[in-house]
């Protein structure tokens, strides 16, 4: 059964498709966005179908490609673990390659191999994601490969002994890392012992800890199909990835449940931090910074304002900060601003590696551009080079398969709402200098957090 609950456009979609989780029930599917071109052919239509269980699964068909990505979402990450459970989020991403009932490592590794198809994973703070991507004759393959992996892996002892030492390996690769290890260093100033304040991957001690039997469980408990979303994007026909997906996650019951989609996490107040420094000794040459304050979250509507703020402020060698930083004062190589944002937290600062010696005239200068940006915003010319930024960044971000991918994944599972591209677009347009004043003055005047890692005193 099939209901079309938006719209047909010609060219590039002028609205958001509205929030995801309406009442939809299993077995409808609902087309979300047509788009047609000047001919009247359709270029892109995206279509959701709930499945039993509350799976979801998303489509966009992509005229001109012969390609496909496919990513299960499944709603669980770090921020998700008890402290005896850290870092168990990313030790399951790796053990659901090490085999199913009726797949080995190899088989798993082999099969997509043999057509040339590009296979991953991450996790994140408040998702995990296992992604492929092939030519679109392969891609029931790659479902029910994905499928096989979420629904049916074994978990085996020697499978999580012999991993557990992958994962201490990287985590000693990161921290072999100043980047890596600044960042860490800053979200655990500001969030404390809390899950958004932990390493994703876990500490050595955390990992080491860690038993089969407790991976087993946290397994069983979160991959569900009411917290899973499997997006697709490419040269797809939706019925047909509905067929697919429906026969490769029916394994073991996976389907069975008659539980609603899990609604993403969401908050109107933005959790607090705890201002103040933090520093640790690393036999590094340089030391790496990040100076920063509390964000907004991902749902707050200045983050386009934000978003041309951070542009104006890091985001390329004609910002604030890297033409006072490097340019006009050769203070160091490397230096960019951020922002971050999770359902109910955020960040924003700066990250600067320099020469020991000149760490304090970096600061000052970094806090100088800071407070002056908070109190006379930007220019016209900043403004207007952020903004085309921020367009160019979208628009030539989605331009493959996998990116596309990405963006129905992250609005189903996130944002409950799938923005078209030319809303975003509208909304960056509509961002003024007062607007950019006001974000920059409420995130500026906060208290201070400043995270530093680099060599001791000689």
């Amino acid at each position: 059964m099939t209901s079309s609950s938006t719209r047909t456009t010609t060219g590039r979609p002028r609205r958001a498709a509205g929030r995801l989780s309406v009442d939809q029930k299993t077995g409808v599917t609902r087309t979300l966005e047509t788009v047609r071109d000047r001919s009247g052919q359709v270029t892109s239509r995206i279509r959701r179908t709930v499945l039993p269980g509350g799976l979801r699964v998303i489509t966009e068909q992509m005229a001109g490609v012969r390609s496909a990505s496919v990513g299960v979402w499944i709603g669980v990450g770090s921020r998700d673990e008890t402290p005896a459970l850290h870092g168990c989020s990313h030790f399951l991403e790796h053990l659901l390659f090490k085999g199913t009932g009726s797949r080995s490592a190899m088989d798993i590794s082999a099969s997509l191999d043999a057509v040339g198809g590009e296979f991953n994973a991450f996790t994140a703070k408040e998702y995990t994601c296992f992604h492929a991507r092939v030519l679109d004759d392969d891609l029931p393959l790659a479902v029910d490969v994905l499928g096989d992996m979420v629904t049916d892996s074994q978990i085996a002892a020697d499978d999580v002994e012999a991993e557990r030492d992958v994962i201490l390996d990287e985590i000693a690769m990161h921290d072999d890392d100043p980047d890596d290890v600044v960042h860490n260093l800053f979200a655990q100033q500001a969030w404390g012992d809390s899950p958004l304040g932990r390493p994703i991957a876990g500490t050595s001690a955390s990992v080491e800890g860690l038993s089969r039997d407790q991976v087993a469980r946290f397994y069983r408990r979160h991959y569900r199909a009411s917290q899973t979303v499997v997006a697709v994007a490419g040269n797809v026909e939706h019925t047909a990835v509905v067929r697919q997906v429906r026969k490769a996650f029916g394994r073991n019951g996976f389907l069975a449940s008659h539980e609603p989609p899990v609604v993403p996490r969401a908050s109107s107040r933005v959790r607090r931090v705890h201002a103040g420094s933090i520093a640790t000794e690393r036999p590094f040459e340089q030391v790496n910074l990040v100076i920063g304050v509390n964000g907004l979250t991902r749902h707050d509507e200045r983050r386009y304002a934000l978003g041309v703020l951070n542009a104006a402020l890091g985001g390329s060698t004609s910002s604030r900060l890297f033409q006072e930083v490097r340019e006009r004062r050769g203070l160091a190589y490397s230096v960019y601003s951020f922002a971050s944002h999770h359902a109910d937290a955020g960040l924003v600062g700066v990250c600067v590696g320099c020469l020991p010696g000149r760490v304090d005239d970096v600061l000052a200068t970094v806090r100088a551009e800071l407070a002056r940006i908070a109190a006379d915003g930007i220019t016209t010319a900043e403004l207007e080079r952020g903004q085309g930024q921020l367009r160019a960044g979208l628009v030539l971000g989605l331009e493959d398969t996998g990116a596309r991918m990405t963006r129905l994944g992250k609005a189903e599972l996130v944002y409950d709402e799938l923005l078209a591209v030319d809303d975003v677009l509208d909304r960056i347009d509509a961002v003024t200098h007062d607007d950019v004043r006001a974000v920059a003055h409420a995130l500026f005047s906060q208290p201070e957090i400043l995270a530093v890692v680099g060599p001791g005193p000689s």
